[in-house]
């Protein structure tokens, strides 16, 4: 396994992390610590989820699998989300200091640990005042009930605002970004991995694979069926079939992958994951395999290290096609000038 700061913080977490979201819903408990145990021996030690997992589900099969393995605990870097409803009443969701109280508590409860490693919010919330949000992090990881925090799903000015205030306040700053992040989905490039890159923060990607897309698994006009994500769901989120299909993009793109791993005899996931890993301030990549098979092909990427003209055919064919202004050509011919000046 490939070791990375998480963040600029000093923990030390794997390349790649385990994702938990279908602990407790596709995978049952048996099944998710099959996957932790593989993850494991791999030699991997980053685990992710989120309270709203399965309602819950999965931070308690990972708490329990985490007691069982105490040699294993000892070494695992735990992160987990609070923000998404976890009931039915006002408080029972948000960013609020009674919300994150309430959630932070429930999570370590679920989890059986004394201190959660990376406590993320999950999204951002428009009604809390960001410096509310900001003196509980900072009170959190003082009395030691979580190590560091970060945010995801935050855009550019979020994350600009929230890590300036946390500087200016005195308090404790974010370490991580959770984006969604592939070679279908790179408009973060735009703005949001240089508003992160400007505050020292690290990227947790994830969908690298882009829901099964960069797998090969679905094929152009033929609508998905079977056991997979959209076969389940064919409108299933950003993912879903329809929009996907009809944009060429997405085809040049899967169409390079592929010829990619087949030259190299690798798999089409593995190609994927190894752009993903590569791309500036990235710290660990979340992988979300439903299966041990799934999971051993993804930790495959690990001895994938694509070459400068892999990288750059992959960069031209995936690359975000913005518009002229403010983030195309024009727009970004603004932000910059040449040292020696001139029209």
């Amino acid at each position: 396994m490939d070791y990375r700061k998480l963040g600029p913080s000093g923990a030390v977490v794997t390349a790649y992390c385990l994702g938990t979201m279908t602990f407790g819903a596709e995978a049952d408990e048996a099944a998710s610590h099959k996957l932790l145990d593989d993850y494991f021996a791999w030699g991997g030690n980053f685990i992710d989820t989120a309270d709203v997992y399965s309602a819950g589900k999965s931070e308690e099969i990972i708490g329990r699998w985490l007691k069982a393995r105490p040699t294993e605990a000892r070494q695992a870097i735990v992160a987990t989300k609070g923000r998404f409803p976890m009931g039915n009443g006002p408080n029972d969701i948000g960013l609020s200091r009674r919300h994150l109280g309430q959630a932070l508590d429930d999570s370590l409860r679920r989890l059986g640990i004394e201190q959660i490693d990376l406590y993320q919010m999950h999204a951002w919330d428009a009604l809390t005042p960001i410096e509310e949000t900001l003196r509980f992090l900072d009170d959190a990881v003082s009395s030691g009930k979580i190590g560091y925090y970060g945010f995801s799903n935050y855009v550019g000015w979020h994350i600009a605002k929230a890590s300036e205030i946390a500087k200016a306040r005195g308090y404790t700053r974010p370490v991580t970004l959770q984006p969604q992040y592939s070679l279908l989905a790179r408009d973060i490039e735009l703005e949001i991995v240089a508003a992160c890159q400007d505050a020292g923060m690290g990227l947790l990607p994830w969908s690298p694979l882009g829901g099964g897309w960069l797998t090969g698994k679905y094929k152009r006009d033929q609508m998905p069926t079977g056991a997979t994500r959209l076969g389940e769901n064919p409108n299933r989120g950003s993912e879903s079939y329809a929009p996907r299909n009809a944009q060429e993009r997405t085809w040049a793109i899967i169409g390079t992958v592929e010829e990619i791993a087949k030259a190299r005899g690798v798999s089409m996931a593995q190609v994927a994951l190894a752009w993903t890993a590569a791309q500036p301030a990235v710290t660990s990549v979340i992988l979300g395999a439903r299966t041990p098979e799934q999971l051993a092909d993804n930790l495959g990427a690990m001895t994938v290290e694509l070459s400068n003209e892999e990288m750059a055919r992959l960069n031209e064919v995936s690359a975000p096609q913005p518009l002229d202004y403010p983030y195309g050509k024009g727009g970004i011919a603004q932000r910059h000038r040449k040292i020696e000046g001139g029209r």
